[in-house]
């Protein structure tokens, strides 16, 4: 390998909005993102439950039930 010609590697620590925190390798010191895997609906789960809340409301809505 050259020397001098690579970014310097840190330890950085992600923030997420929802308050998670979690370390990881990268060229930046301190990461920020909107959303990680413990707010993200596929990896909690609730991805199938909004999903079948929109088919019940299609279904409810083409055969005119009212709830």
């Amino acid at each position: 390998m050259r020397e001098g010609i690579h970014p310097d590697y840190y330890q950085a620590t992600v923030t997420c909005n929802c308050g998670n925190t979690f370390t990881v390798g990268s060229t930046k010191e301190n990461i920020h993102v909107e959303i990680c895997s413990k707010c993200h609906p596929f990896y909690t789960g609730q991805q199938k439950a909004a999903q079948a809340r929109g088919r019940i409301d299609k279904f409810n809505r083409k055969y005119g039930i009212n709830q």
